[in-house]
């Protein structure tokens, strides 16, 4: 936690991209009530990384946000780092993939999946 309490006036969004792709994941069996955990952790080319699983419970330090009757959880650690992003849902050449425009990052790796502060 960056500054000992979550700052709720730096909300964090989603895309209707995301909410689409989340809607037919938990379509499948598998992902059926579960809800998209996003998460920053140590590591990566560029420092931090950004991580997507799904998850079936919300912990004691985590915040949620609901759009469109999908879930997500971030952990208040994760959240300090992510205020402010939108989580977004991309389709290219290379693939499709969860990703993260994030304003708090002063640079990003190539991929897209970790950046530095």
């Amino acid at each position: 936690m960056l500054d000992g309490h979550i700052d709720t006036a730096k909300q964090i969004t989603v895309s209707d991209s995301a909410v689409a792709r989340l809607k037919e994941l938990q379509a499948e069996d598998e992902h059926s009530g579960m809800m998209l955990r996003v998460a920053v952790g140590g590591g990566g080319c560029s420092g931090f990384q950004y991580s997507f699983t799904f998850d079936n419970q919300v912990n004691d330090d985590d915040q949620t946000i609901e759009k469109d009757g999908i879930i997500i959880v971030i952990d208040e650690m994760s959240w300090e780092y992510l205020a402010g992003s939108e989580i977004g849902y991309k389709t290219e050449l290379i693939g499709a993939y969860f990703s993260i425009d994030n304003p708090n990052a002063a640079s990003t790796c190539g991929c897209g999946t970790s950046f530095a502060l």
